[in-house]
């Protein structure tokens, strides 16, 4: 309730709200790919964005509001990023080959969401996968566990 309070008085007063997710923050990383992989070919359709939310809610324990907060400040962080770069950094700072390998899953799992992956879409996961360091045959085994998942 302080919280809302504080968020009703900053507005009245014109002051800037702080970011819930801040550039360091790897889940903002994390979902930003995700959300780069979904609208590769369209933009974040509603079975899209369904899924991501799935998706983050059950990786990173996230509550329902967290979840669109976080979501909408990756589709602002992906329109702004000029490569993955920016991305790709925080992840490897932040999480060991376990978590890395949990992102690019999840990013299979987007990628799968409409039953297909593009060349586009596989092109962007060889990409990211190599900037984290994931080797050719870890991601190819990741891609099959998120096929048979679907």
């Amino acid at each position: 309730m302080l919280k809302e309070l504080k968020s009703f008085f900053a507005d009245l007063a014109g002051e800037e709200k702080p970011k819930p997710f801040d550039d360091n923050d790897y889940r903002l990383s994390a979902a930003a790919l995700m959300v780069h992989v979904a609208t590769l070919d369209h933009e974040l359709d509603p079975q899209d964005r369904t899924r991501l939310r799935e998706l983050l809610q059950a990786r990173f324990d996230l509550d329902a509001a967290t979840t669109e907060e976080l979501i909408d400040a990756a589709v602002e962080a992906d329109h702004e990023a000029v490569d993955f770069y920016q991305f790709t950094h925080t992840l490897m700072r932040s999480l060991d080959e376990d978590g890395r390998k949990r992102v690019i899953l999840m990013m299979w799992q987007m990628a799968f969401t409409d039953g297909k992956v593009s060349e586009f879409e596989d092109n962007v996961m060889w990409r990211v996968a190599d900037l984290l360091g994931i080797s050719t045959r870890e991601r190819v085994e990741l891609k099959e566990q998120a096929a048979g998942g679907k």
